[in-house]
């Protein structure tokens, strides 16, 4: 018996519908309450699939939504439906896919995948085989149906598609969806592209057999008058230079050619698709030998594309002006994401360097467009074709950029900014000579009229910040400055916004340079705390943060402290424990106690005891939750990892003055169990304020210590780069405090550190610390770490040769020179690594120059002078002259 609805429940079923259409909320709580009620009866999931498929008389949006409800039953909760009811949902479905509306087709086309991606692909068996008989069907609107829910499953399902589970489907799917590229609908032709653009990035078995007839089908299709089969023949292309490009170099040229026409397609989205092809040919290696002969077409197709379009001037309120006083809404603010601390060592020739894996963010010019368009393409297309070609690209770029950087329309000159931010990298050689004279241009651009044209401006001289430091202050520093700082105080929020991160960025330029506009700096940023809405706020923090950085110890004046403090002191007193706002605050004051040093210590005590709160309601929380997931939520650990940060950045700025503060509360307890947490960015922080703390105040770690070493031992796992970076770093801050205390701990972590430091591709930064750490070990016990010095002792030369004379680098190299007595057999294989990591001292210590000397003269006393010379023939001259200029061999 087929199953029939009561009318009664039906009824009640379409009442239900209705209520939900109403804006109340009161109604709509109630319609969540009906809902769970209605829930419990096995057959509600049949009535609501009736609606959708069977009671043709009710209005279309009523029948989809009861489609859409039964979408979020199926996700909930569809292991519990009696089969019968299941069933009867399938078989409604397949028999329904031809309904003449395109909302109701499209409805259980959504229906089916998640059925389908219940893992139900399996259980299913019918499914595929009865879709892909109906795309013969005479109808076309059940061909098309059959074609939408085909489309949703392959988007949904693609990997279990390809495999050996469902006994290769593709194998019959692929070539069918090819037949139809050449079907009389565009709808049609459309979502057989669609289909099988899902196989090609992960290079379907099935495809890979078919990828000349594929290939040749896409070319059938590029003069298609409809723009989706446009878009998704382009889309394809751009996948295929990833995954297959071996079969698409010998048309290059008519590619390239096609897609020259499609980034100026008349459907934006088509010109999108196709700009694409350019960002992802520049990452290919042919690109400059597949595109040397078409930058003359493309280079004024991308400019042309930088323009806003009339549509982004208004979603941007392009003529708005002053908008200041406006509060932020909520949804435009985006997350914050803090990034934990690493610490990292000094360079040569460079203040330290970032952690390795920081990903960049360049063309954020107009985040609050922050959907992809053909404008954020084209720039990105012409920055990494800048860093392809370099200097190449400037005779094709310059006879343009002057028409438009003077150009009378706002639109046009506003583009033309953007284009000189976006070659700044790759093209910074050949543009220097232009400097001089742009810079001032741009400068003047920051009073535009146009909020749009000074906020872009804004972002191009900070692309450009490298080469203004590096010219005389009054030439350009200045000016810049004065502008930029006067652009902070904009009453456009859009200028803000760009005027404070193009500030940051000239700060960590200009680093000390900026010292002797501190005053100035400071008045303009304390009086942007008053003027600022809740998102530039946000921004505001990192621009102070980052001064904090860039001038240091500079700050620590009376006069710079009474202006900076009580505004952040304020602020801080503001927010409440829960307010993500802190994460920023916490950031900036972190750096802000680094660069006071003891000027922070009036205000230290209620920042470190909330710092000590937060940690301890976090572990709190998460304890809760832990014994009661269903009672309580789990907490956000971001508010654990900025105040472990903080806490960091007082120890630090604050060294011994710290004392007293850790003494009266229970950090050391919460650190303990802070280095267990299941988060990798939680014990990544702890190691940093452990190794801090051990610094700055080591009798209060002393007695924990017993208990931590095993903990650091376990977390020498170099598969968490950042934590295992920061245990090091803390184990050899222990070592130097522990002295000959550390004996016991020696085999808890020198077997990690060893193996470490010989692993291949293990980042930079991590070698240099586990390398100072090793020789730290050593300095202390070196009768326990000498014996494995064959083990180390090149790997542990060669990553240290590139680091500053500092307190760190003297440790560890005396840590060598000791373990070198007392095993001098482990480094004679290796003796040419130690000379040259020696050389790369500029000025040791007497006492450690003497330790060279002993070893170096030792070395060669014990082969004699014939042997020497024969072993000092293989350095390289620059070697050779420093070895005998300071040491005499």
């Amino acid at each position: 018996m087929e199953w029939q609805p009561d009318e009664q429940g039906l009824q009640q079923v379409l009442q239900l519908l209705k209520d939900s259409q109403s804006p109340d909320t009161a109604t709509q709580r109630a319609v969540q309450e009906k809902l769970e009620q209605l829930n419990q009866y096995p057959d509600f999931n049949n009535y609501l699939i009736f609606v959708l498929t069977s009671l043709k008389s009710e209005d279309e949006p009523t029948r989809s939504l009861s489609g859409l409800i039964l979408k979020n039953n199926v996700k909930a909760h569809y292991q519990n439906f009696p089969p019968a009811v299941a069933d009867f949902i399938k078989r409604e479905c397949l028999n329904n896919i031809g309904d003449p509306s395109p909302l109701i087709r499209a409805t259980i086309g959504i229906l089916i995948t998640t059925i389908a991606s219940k893992g139900e692909l399996q259980t299913w068996p019918e499914l595929l085989p009865q879709l892909c008989n109906l795309l013969n069907s005479e109808d076309y609107n059940t061909c098309e149906g059959s074609f939408g829910a085909l489309q949703k499953i392959c988007e949904d399902s693609s990997e279990l598609l390809d495999s050996d589970a469902l006994n290769r489907p593709l194998n019959i799917m692929i070539p069918k969806f090819l037949q139809f590229f050449k079907h009389c609908s565009p709808k049609i032709r459309s979502h057989a592209i669609a289909c099988v653009n899902q196989f090609i990035i992960g290079r379907a078995q099935a495809l890979m057999d078919n990828i000349d007839t594929f290939i040749e089908s896409l070319f059938a299709l590029a003069g298609d008058e409809d723009c989706e089969v446009r878009k998704n023949v382009c889309r394809a292309l751009v996948m295929l230079l990833e995954v297959r490009i071996d079969r698409l170099i010998p048309h290059m040229h008519s590619i390239i050619q096609y897609m020259l026409q499609r980034t100026q397609d008349a459907d934006e989205n088509v010109a999108l698709e196709a700009c694409e092809f350019w960002l992802t040919l520049a990452e290919q290696p042919i690109c400059k030998e597949a595109l040397s002969g078409h930058l003359v077409q493309l280079i004024p197709i991308l400019v042309n594309g930088m323009k806003y379009s009339e549509i982004d001037i208004i979603l941007l309120k392009g003529d708005v002006e002053e908008d200041d006083n406006v509060p932020d809404s909520e949804q435009d603010i985006k997350p914050r994401f803090h990034k934990s601390r690493t610490v990292t060592l000094q360079h040569e020739g460079g203040e330290g360097e970032e952690g390795e894996d920081i990903d960049e963010d360049e063309d954020d010019d107009d985040d609050t467009l922050s959907d992809w368009n053909l404008r954020k393409c084209s720039a990105a297309a012409l920055d990494v074709l800048a860093n392809v070609f370099r200097d190449e690209l400037l005779p094709h770029l310059l006879p343009l950029l002057k028409g438009l950087l003077f150009h009378p329309d706002w639109v046009i000159k506003e583009s033309g900014i953007l284009v000189l931010g976006a070659i700044a990298e790759g093209c910074m050689q050949g543009m220097v000579p232009y400097l001089p004279e742009l810079i001032p241009h741009l400068i003047q651009c920051l009073c535009d009229k146009k909020a749009l044209v000074r906020s872009i401006a804004c972002w191009t001289l900070s692309r450009y910040a490298h080469w203004v430091v590096s010219q005389p202050p009054d030439a350009h520093l200045k000016p810049l400055m004065t502008e930029l700082l006067k652009r902070i105080l904009d009453g456009n929020k859009r200028v803000q916004e760009a005027a404070c991160s193009a500030f940051a960025t000239l700060e960590e330029e200009a680093c000390t340079e900026l010292v002797p506009y501190l005053s100035f700096i400071l008045d303009t940023l304390v009086f942007a705390f008053g003027k600022y809405q809740h998102k530039n706020l946000l921004i505001l923090y990192d621009a102070i943060g980052t001064l904090a950085d860039s001038v240091g110890h500079h700050l620590n004046q009376p006069e710079y402290i009474q202006k900076l403090m009580p505004p952040l002191i304020q602020k801080w007193n503001e927010l409440k424990d829960e307010d993500k706002d802190l994460f920023p605050l916490l950031e900036c004051l972190s750096s802000v106690a680094t660069a006071l040093q003891s000027g922070f210590l009036p205000y230290c005590e209620p920042v470190y005891q909330r710092c000590v709160t937060l940690v301890q309601k976090t572990l709190a929380q998460a304890m809760m939750y832990s014994q009661q997931p269903d009672q309580y939520e789990a907490p956000d650990k971001d508010f654990m990892i900025v105040a472990l940060d903080l806490l960091s950045g007082l120890a630090e700025g604050l060294g011994g003055h710290v004392d007293q503060l850790v003494a009266r509360s229970n950090i050391m307890t919460l650190l303990f169990q802070c280095m267990q947490d299941t988060m990798p960015e939680v014990r990544q922080s702890s190691f940093a304020l452990l190794g801090d703390l051990t610094k700055a105040c080591f009798p209060h770690v002393k007695p924990c210590i017993a208990e931590f070493m095993p903990i650091l031992g376990t977390n020498l796992n170099p598969e968490f780069i950042s934590v295992c970076n920061n245990a090091t770093w803390a184990i050899g801050e222990i070592c130097m405090q522990m002295g000959v205390e550390m004996q016991p701990y020696v085999s808890l972590v020198l077997p990690h550190l060893v193996e470490i430091i010989n692993r291949p591709n293990t980042p930079k930064t991590l070698l240099e610390n586990t390398a100072i750490t090793i020789g730290r070990l050593g300095y202390v016990c070196p009768q326990e770490v000498a014996p494995m010095l064959q083990q180390f002792i090149r790997p542990w030369c060669t990553s240290l040769r590139n680091i500053r004379d500092n307190e760190e680098k003297d440790s560890a190299f005396r840590g060598i020179c000791v373990m070198i007595g007392v095993n001098p057999g482990g480094v004679v294989q290796d003796f040419i690594f130690f000379c040259d990591a020696v050389a790369s001292w500029v000025n040791p210590k007497d006492d450690l120059r003497d330790m060279f000397y002993k070893i170096l003269h030792g070395f060669k006393d014990q082969v004699g002078e014939e042997n020497w010379q024969q072993f000092s023939e293989q350095f390289p001259p620059i070697l050779k002259e420093r070895l005998s200029a300071c040491y005499g061999v």
